[in-house]
């Protein structure tokens, strides 16, 4: 502490490059604690403004425990959560300073074990009434809606509706709803697609952005003293609404399709009570290309999202209109269309969100997020940005279901055969930042602020058997994929009130890699973590020079580390070695200079020589490795099991099966 940034690197004070490994602070830090706002509890909606967020992620009397682990786990950076809900829930202008000086306290107690930090401004689907989390309901206000209405129009799938019958990933749908895809073309692209919608004498995009930049330079204000607060995300992954829709009568845009989707026209017109036939896509997996199962009958039966002394905004632009026979036309089918999303509205607001908080931290570092799987805006001077993409294998998320030896390529449709082949395709897929980040941002930091797998893989075995050797293997292919690009991550995500039964408590995700339902010994440090024989892993902490090349054979527990010196640092190399992967010690092996083994502080100290050339440093594990079998052996195998097939399918024959 403090650290800073220089080119691709973040740079602690002695002058080293810090690769930084950490997690998301919290999955439940989406919904209050007051009323309980977990979402298969249907009452959670219920209360609008009198909430509170204290107590998440964590009690502070629980700090100490929790932020211990992560220490001791080698996780000491967070990308910590805190929704604009939490801030100013109340209405607008009106700041929880109750919520903000438990984060002050939280914040600095992480401070004492030297965790590192940036705020995100969580949202997904815009707010926690339209299916996810961010925004406070009065926003919906503002634009006239009613958030008691969304339910019975179909403008959002809500899992407080069907807590105990939600489909597993459904409420990605939310963003192809009216409520959320309303509400960010409203936020960023108010100005141009409704200029009469006026609030408090603003433009509604003005009125929002506003408000939300305030609502964290109010935050930056109260933290801002911290040096282990790096900085701030912009909006975690922002989405363009209806920006650049090209058809609103088709579902051409969509990345994949899932269960019943109206297109957007379809949920305008819901949105205004109008029934509508709309195409359900059937089943559980992403549908490339799309099949349309069947077509389901949505009715609002008159109801519309309309609060009493309000109007569609949309019907306001001469988007549609209602025909003289009393139903609805679409007018303007392309009125989204020939719009850049990314350059001409996403851009203008980091600029604003980082104008905003540079008022008042000078020398905070601005996270950037872009649409998932799409590149950053340009930026000509990228001075104190950082690119912060994201990243999930579709298929394990997805499907719930993970096989090491067969995946699926969802960008080139396309079958991955084998470890290799599958190891291949996670490098390649992180791999794609670097030359995202060159080309928009140029030498900039990366951190993958978001990768993870769900818990409950092949029908949440592991919680009976104990055994999460799929959930490691998983991880690890994501893990050594990072590190062969050399990348700082923050793996979704630590919950610390995670549970088998409800997971993350939010729309039944399970990614946490902590949960007391796991911790059979509250004295062991360990107990309640999960697969952490991939997640504690060894890694190069603060390289005294520039990190070259970086990898952990977990299978062998071998890890290696390369890197150029630089002449001005003066400071050790220190790698963080977690004792759990070398239960029976280890050996370390240099090519140059000295080194010094602290084994009950999980370090390895490296001073290398002033030789000009690459260092390198192996740590190797006293338990000899598990024996290789050579390429014949495994044909030897493959042979007798495809004899024994044989055999039994002659004997079926003969018995007359």
């Amino acid at each position: 502490m403090p650290i800073t940034t220089r080119g691709r690197w973040f740079i602690d004070d002695a002058g080293r490059a810090r690769i930084l490994h950490g997690v998301n602070l919290s999955g439940s830090s989406k919904v209050p604690t007051e009323p309980p706002g977990y979402t298969h509890l249907p009452e959670s909606l219920a209360e609008k403004r009198k909430v509170s967020f204290i107590g998440r992620p964590l009690p502070l009397e629980e700090a100490d425990e929790h932020f211990g682990r992560l220490k001791h786990w080698g996780l000491d950076f967070l990308r910590f959560l805190v929704p604009w809900e939490a801030i100013e829930h109340d209405g607008p202008g009106s700041y929880d300073d109750a919520y903000l000086d438990y984060l002050e306290a939280l914040l600095e107690k992480a401070l004492e074990y030297d965790i590192c930090l940036f705020i995100d401004p969580h949202q997904d689907v815009w707010s926690r009434f339209s299916g996810g989390d961010g925004a406070p309901a009065w926003t919906f206000e503002a634009a006239g809606m009613d958030v008691a209405r969304f339910h019975e129009t179909g403008a959002a799938l809500l899992h407080q509706a069907q807590p105990d019958d939600f489909p597993h990933m459904i409420w990605a749908n939310n963003y192809y709803r009216f409520a959320a895809f309303t509400m960010f073309t409203l936020f960023f692209g108010g100005r141009t697609f409704a200029p009469q919608l006026m609030v408090d004498g603003l433009n509604i995009q003005d009125y929002l952005q506003e408000h939300y930049v305030n609502a964290f330079a109010h935050v930056a204000r109260r933290v801002k003293h911290l040096p282990n607060v790096l900085g701030f995300d912009t909006m975690n992954e922002p989405h363009y609404g209806l920006i650049g829709v090209p058809d609103l009568r088709a579902l051409d845009h969509l990345p994949f399709q899932r269960g019943v989707m109206p297109t957007p026209a379809q949920a305008i017109f819901l949105a205004n009570g109008f029934a509508q036939d709309a195409s359900d896509f059937g089943s559980p997996l992403p549908s490339l290309p799309p099949l349309k199962i069947e077509t389901r009958r949505i009715d609002p039966a008159g109801a519309t999202v309309w609060r009493d002394d309000c109007a569609d905004v949309w019907r306001a632009q001469g988007i549609w209109d209602v025909d003289y026979d009393g139903q609805p036309r679409l007018l303007r089918p392309g009125h989204f269309a020939r719009a850049d999303f990314t350059r001409d509205f996403l851009k203008p607001f980091i600029e604003r969100f980082a104008a905003g908080i540079h008022a008042v931290m000078p020398e905070a570092r601005i996270f950037l997020e872009a649409e998932p799987f799409a590149p950053p805006p340009q930026f000509d001077e990228a001075d104190k940005l950082v690119y912060a993409p994201h990243f999930y294998d579709g298929m394990t998320l997805f499907t719930r279901r993970f096989n090491p030896h067969l995946n699926f390529d969802l960008f080139k449709l396309r079958p991955l055969i084998g470890e290799a082949d599958i190891r291949a395709y996670f490098s390649e897929q992180y791999g794609r930042f670097r030359g995202f980040a060159d080309e928009a941002l140029g030498d900039v930091p990366i951190v993958v602020g978001e990768f993870g797998i769900p818990f409950d893989l092949n029908g949440a075995s592991a919680y009976q058997a104990g055994d999460f050797s799929a959930q490691a293997t998983a991880l690890d292919y994501n893990l050594r994929a990072l590190d062969d690009c050399l990348l700082n991550y923050t793996l979704w995500n630590y919950t610390p009130d995670n549970s088998n039964e409800r997971g993350d408590h939010w729309n039944g995700e399970d990614l946490s890699i902590f949960s007391r339902d796991q911790q059979r010994d509250p004295s062991d440090i360990d107990s309640g973590g999960r697969a952490l024989s991939a997640v504690v892993r060894p890694y190069a902490k603060k390289v005294a020079g520039e990190p070259l090349n970086m990898r952990f054979d977990r299978r062998r527990r071998l890890f290696t580390f390369s890197f150029r010196h630089d002449s001005g640092v003066t400071e050790p190399t220190e790698l963080f070695v977690p004792n759990s992967q070398f239960p029976d010690g280890y050996r370390v092996e240099v090519s140059d200079g000295e080194f010094e083994i602290l084994r009950d502080e999980q370090r390895v100290l490296y001073r290398h020589s002033d030789k000009d050339m690459p260092h390198m440093i192996r740590v190797i594990s006293n338990r000899p490795p598990p024996a290789e079998l050579s390429p014949w052996d495994k044909l030897a195998i493959v042979g007798l099991i495809v004899a024994l097939l044989f055999y039994l399918l002659g004997r079926g024959g003969k018995n007359g099966k």
